[in-house]
């Protein structure tokens, strides 16, 4: 079995089901109410286990009862916790969404920004034995030196890149082999407006591959200064939005680890990032392998 190495953030998601996403400062009486496990680079870790794959989380909580939470829900997952550290006089990372009943969300998230960002306490040499990594980033310096470990072994390393504002995103765009951004990072990233000419500006900083989610416009990637390729997705109807594009990131990952090649990629993550938003909450909806081939079997793009 594959093992991807996992580096980044680990919350508990308090979800708030809402008639509609308020535009302006207002009382809103939520309509359903519950808390699952999530943050990117541990919402893909889960989903790398659903699929089939082995899955490492190196990530910093707190020495807090969240902290405890957060690791106990990915251990029951399948997720190897070991790499996870915690910091006592912290505040664990965790996240409030608003969800909608069209399935969009709205989410506001907190931060310990004095948790200590020193990643020398990871054990960067199980990278060597690792079959792919992926990383957020929630831990700039964390990602840094995995995505760097990763280059330096020839490991497939994936970047999930939701903001690009701040500057370290464009180290960890270079440094990766396959990062993969969301529509606002790219135009963050890139300064363009359209998918095609963000993409094309973004292979400055790393020619190799350079990926974007778009939602219902599917996945689109440019690699070795080739021609810009794009991957519909099916139309759905849409339960939560929410994780998906973490579920995607790490069915990417596995898929490279297990050898597919950038085409069939695109078509595993696509397909588990879909059944995904077809069900509520959000590692709670991350498919099994199961699932996904049988998806695979009755769609054709």
């Amino acid at each position: 079995m594959v093992n991807v190495i996992c580096v980044g953030v680990a919350v508990i998601d308090s979800i708030f089901s809402v008639p509609q996403i308020p535009t302006s400062p207002v009382k809103v009486m939520a309509e359903g109410y519950r808390e699952v496990g999530g943050g990117m680079a541990a919402t893909g870790a889960v989903a790398i286990c659903r699929l089939g794959g082995d899955a490492t989380m190196w990530s910093r909580v707190a020495d807090d009862d969240l902290g405890r939470r957060v690791i106990a829900g990915l251990a029951a997952e399948g997720v190897a916790t070991t790499g996870i550290r915690q910091f006592p006089g912290h505040i664990s990372t965790r996240a409030t969404v608003l969800v909608d009943p069209n399935g969009e969300r709205l989410l506001a998230s907190f931060q310990d920004h004095s948790l200590p960002t020193d990643p020398a306490w990871l054990p960067l040499d199980e990278i060597a034995a690792a079959d792919a990594v992926l990383v957020d980033q929630h831990w700039i310096d964390g990602a840094a030196a995995a995505l760097s470990a990763a280059r330096t072994l020839a490991v497939p390393a994936v970047l999930d890149c939701d903001l690009a504002a701040d500057p370290a995103a464009k180290d960890l765009v270079r440094l990766a082999s396959h990062p993969i951004l969301s529509e606002v990072a790219l135009a963050q990233l890139s300064g363009e407006a359209s998918l095609e000419a963000g993409l094309r500006a973004a292979t400055q900083l790393n020619d190799s591959f350079v990926g974007v989610t778009a939602g219902a416009d599917g996945f689109a990637w440019i690699e070795h200064g080739g021609e810009v390729q794009r991957f519909p997705a099916p139309v759905i109807q849409v339960v939560d939005t929410l994780g998906a594009g973490d579920v995607f990131h790490g069915a990417y990952a596995l898929g490279l680890a297990e050898g597919m090649d950038s085409t069939v990629c695109a078509r595993f993550a696509t397909a588990a990032a879909v059944l995904k938003c077809t069900r509520p909450g959000g590692r709670e909806g991350a498919p099994t392998r199961a699932e996904v081939a049988d998806f695979l079997r009755s769609w054709t793009p």
